[in-house]
């Protein structure tokens, strides 16, 4: 049974990132899309990693939650815990790690000799990490139906994020097939989270509301600390809160009918 939710994180978080290289193609075959397009799309990534936050591992973390305790206070504290936890765990390895922003530049540790696309791409492997460490955590305790909807959410969410990360190396003058090349790469990373995530929650049940829940606190770390700084751009925020609703509902309407 470990085996195979450990399997089922591996595949499932796999497929969610091929849909960053799916996104990244246009921009290889057609070059980099309106301001307004880039937008819309990465506000509707964050709508998208927003409603699997709450659909696909806060509510069912607090349904897991049972399994420690029956109290409601206990319950919500546990989830609590695991939300901060989650964030504070990005939040620390932000500090840590050296990384650059396509809007808003460098952060964490000193930059020293590391190249500029260096930067980028350890940026954007810090933000795919959780995305595939939730589809693993998902597949825990063998509930296919959520693992599916979410690795089809962060994987549909993946497309427009593709297709904004290589618009942006775009921009700052790296070639198509570069711009292509490390956007598909770092959604390769997603795997990793995702075995690493599933490995976790199948040790014992009692680690399934933890590992749930910090996913999700994770996830809301990279929404408001990264995605959603991106769209308020001069003149198209509103762009980025419209690709955010409609996400949003997508992927909630995902999380119902599927999981």
């Amino acid at each position: 049974m470990t085996d195979s939710i450990i399997w089922m994180g591996f595949v499932g978080s796999l497929l969610a990132g091929l849909g960053t290289s799916l996104g990244a193609l246009p921009a290889l075959i057609f070059g980099r899309p309106g301001e307004r397009v880039e937008t819309i799309m990465l506000g509707f990534a964050a709508g998208v990693m927003l409603a699997a936050s709450i659909f696909s591992l806060i509510i069912p973390g607090l349904d897991a939650a049972t399994i420690i305790s029956d109290s409601e206070n206990i319950r919500a504290l546990i989830v609590v815990c695991g939300i901060l936890t989650g964030g504070a765990a990005i939040w620390i390895i932000h500090q840590l790690a050296p990384h650059e922003h396509f809007i808003s530049g460098p952060e964490g540790a000193e930059r020293r000799n590391i190249s500029r696309i260096w930067l980028f791409i350890i940026a954007i492997t810090l933000h795919n990490f959780p995305e595939g460490m939730a589809v693993g955590v998902g597949f825990g305790g063998g509930d296919v139906a959520n693992g599916r909807a979410l690795a089809l959410g962060i994987g549909i969410q993946n497309i427009p994020e593709g297709l904004a990360v290589a618009a942006a190396m775009l921009s700052l003058g790296y070639s198509r097939l570069r711009a292509f090349s490390v956007a598909s790469l770092t959604g390769l990373v997603e795997p990793i989270g995702g075995v690493l995530g599933a490995s976790v929650v199948s040790i014992s049940e009692i680690l399934l509301p933890l590992g749930l829940t910090f996913a999700a606190g994770a996830m809301l770390w990279v929404i408001s600390d990264e995605i959603i700084p991106e769209t308020h751009r001069k003149g198209v925020a509103g762009f980025g809160t419209v690709g955010i609703m409609i996400g949003f509902v997508a992927m909630m309407y995902l999380d119902v009918t599927l999981g």
